[in-house]
């Protein structure tokens, strides 16, 4: 499989460890805005790169730097004030800012969860989730995966009770070759692929099995920035929105500059349009309804409470939680127009 891997990937990994190490603040000049990457790019970008390459950002007067991805997770970049934005999965955000880091989610990439259970087309053993207990999970590491997957299956009717390998990416090598009964994917990158390759695979989307649907894939930023520089914030987020719609509108030549922007990391066409296309044509950037980058308040609570009672979220130093956090205050759209 490729090595460019969507969010959800680094979201799965990030959540493995939470600690925020000590990392030196940068000063913001007024017109200079950093947004951090969580993975290599990928379509999940597409819109930056449009902003920054069409001249949007710089139309609303900001100079608009686009870190890469490195070792230090785009959440602790942004809650260490070393990045003014970063891109979060939204179980990151949650979890990370349960434990008090300085983070506001304050743009929806995707509108609807991308993710979903998959295994190896053409297993009669498996047709419904309830049949994976006892069965083997290629996973990443995060205590994210089991608390989905076994509420999953209990939502079946299942014990909600499998084996667990760590595989990391290499996890849908293993579930081709079949070491691994199934594993999680996300669909507009690592299911598009499968599919131009010809792969056969059986899939559960979670909104089926008693999940909430969130928004798989967000910007996030700090109080502390967008307090101190709101007309920056609001300059960078509204321009982005304008490079998401301009993807939306022209995915050819959006295709085309996002691959052009990132020669060295996307080097295969069809796999980054047919992603392009999977993202527009299922709904994922811009809702039935035509919403683009704004929060939904009701999904952001529903996945919070879910992970809340999942037991996921944990307070400052791991300990637990004496009340479900307010989750009003971990995002804002208050800066989309």
């Amino acid at each position: 499989m490729s090595q460019l891997l969507l969010s959800r990937r680094a979201t799965l990994a990030a959540l493995a460890t939470l600690a925020l190490p000590a990392l030196p603040a940068r000063s913001h000049a007024a017109s200079k805005v950093t947004v951090a990457l969580d993975w290599t790019p990928n379509t999940n970008h597409v819109g930056l790169f449009i902003a920054r390459d069409k001249g949007f950002y710089k139309d609303e007067g900001i100079n608009v730097e686009i870190l890469p991805y490195t070792d230090s997770s785009a959440g602790t970049l942004v809650a260490n004030h070393v990045a003014d934005f970063g891109i979060l999965g939204s179980i990151a955000l949650l979890t990370q800012r349960t434990a008090g880091a300085d983070l506001v989610g304050t743009y929806a990439i995707v509108q609807t969860e991308t993710g979903r259970l998959v295994l190896k087309g053409g297993r009669s053993d498996i047709t419904r989730p309830k049949d994976l207990d006892g069965k083997t999970y290629g996973g990443f590491g995060s205590a994210w995966e089991n608390a989905l997957i076994s509420s999953i299956i209990r939502h079946d009717g299942g014990k909600g009770e499998f084996e667990t390998i760590t595989l990391g990416t290499s996890a849908y090598q293993a579930l081709e070759n079949g070491a691994v009964d199934f594993t999680l994917e996300v669909y507009t990158w690592e299911g598009v692929k499968a599919e131009l390759e010809g792969l056969k695979q059986g899939a559960f989307r979670y909104a089926d099995y008693g999940v909430p649907d969130e928004h798989t894939t967000l910007i996030g930023s700090s109080r502390k920035f967008l307090d101190g520089n709101p007309k920056e914030a609001a300059a960078f987020l509204q321009a982005t929105r304008k490079g998401y719609q301009f993807a939306i509108e022209n995915p050819d030549e959006a295709t085309d500059l996002l691959i052009s922007a990132n020669k060295d990391a996307l080097t295969d066409r069809a796999l980054v349009r047919a992603s392009l296309k999977a993202l527009i044509d299922g709904k994922y950037l811009q809702s039935a309804e035509g919403v683009i980058g704004t929060i939904d308040p009701s999904k952001f609570e529903a996945i919070g409470a879910y992970a809340y009672q999942a037991g996921i979220l944990k307070a400052a130093g791991g300990k637990p939680l004496e009340a479900k956090p307010d989750f009003k205050v971990y995002y804002a759209n208050d800066f989309l127009k």
